[in-house]
């Protein structure tokens, strides 16, 4: 059996006695970086006096999950496995959904504890009133990917939250600053933490107040308006462009299947 455990995201006493049973059960613990989730149970062991096996850990990241899995043999789960990421909950910009997507596909028990996250303890903080809202994990790190995704994130309707590195959070408010000058930003440092800060204000105001960067960060966006487009399938069949491109432009507006779209303008079947 597979169990994915959450362990906290700052203050250590946000562990949950699930989750220490887990561990104290596990015959295998999969984890991001073993020598963090090795210290994790050593403070466990000082606090809450938790007893465990001497279980095996095994490195499983996002840059090796892959390889991981293609080499696991179902018999692997017949023993206690649990997977913990270093901070909050597995699968949430975090490895854990491979393995989840293996044991679904091979009939293999699993279960998911609930605990802390970072992301919803954030959205609730922000006070923004808008209860639907979108993750978007981490934007790309630069260029127009990041800017096609940011703009993603701030047209899409819905209170959007983000994470974001120490060494981007001024350059991510100064875009917002340029995109979206008067929506509101809310900002959660170091959640659950000593040093635990919450700041309000549109970007502008954050620029100012900030005096220090350093730690964790999740950035909620107040919702704003949908920007839709106006561009339609005809427009871009008016100019003279490959079938090919022109799916491709389509695709991007109408989220069609680029290879059913390609196959109807050959086909000349306008919608």
């Amino acid at each position: 059996m597979l169990t994915l455990v959450p362990t906290p995201i700052g203050n250590i006493a946000d562990i949950s006695l699930r989750a220490m049973e887990a561990f104290s059960n596990a015959d295998i613990i999969l984890c991001e970086d073993t020598r963090v989730t090795k210290k994790l149970i050593m403070l466990l062991k000082e606090r809450y006096s938790l007893h465990v096996k001497e279980p095996r850990f095994i490195s499983v990241h996002s840059h090796n999950e892959k390889a991981f899995i293609e080499k696991l043999d179902i018999s692997f789960f017949n023993q206690n496995v649990i997977y913990a990421s270093d901070a909050g909950m597995p699968g949430i910009s975090d490895p854990a959904q491979e393995l989840i997507e293996y044991c679904i596909q091979n009939c293999i028990d699993y279960d998911v504890l609930p605990g802390a996250n970072a992301v919803l303890t954030a959205f609730v903080a922000s006070g923004f009133v808008k209860t639907q809202m979108l993750f978007y994990g981490f934007l790309p790190h630069r260029g127009g990917e990041r800017n096609a995704a940011l703009q993603e994130a701030l047209f899409n309707g819905y209170t959007t939250v983000l994470y974001e590195s120490p060494h981007r959070l001024m350059k991510l408010l100064e875009a917002l600053h340029v995109n979206a000058p008067k929506r509101k930003i809310f900002l959660a440092k170091e959640i659950s933490k000593k040093y635990q800060t919450f700041y309000r204000g549109v970007a502008q105001e954050l620029i100012q107040e900030l005096d220090t960067i350093k730690g964790e960060w999740v950035v909620v966006i107040q919702a704003g308006k949908v920007h839709k487009s106006t561009i339609s399938e005809a427009d871009i069949l008016a100019f003279d462009l490959p079938k090919k491109v022109a799916s491709k432009l389509i695709c991007k507006i109408t989220g069609e299947n680029p290879k059913a779209c390609y196959n109807r303008l050959i086909n000349n079947e306008i919608k």
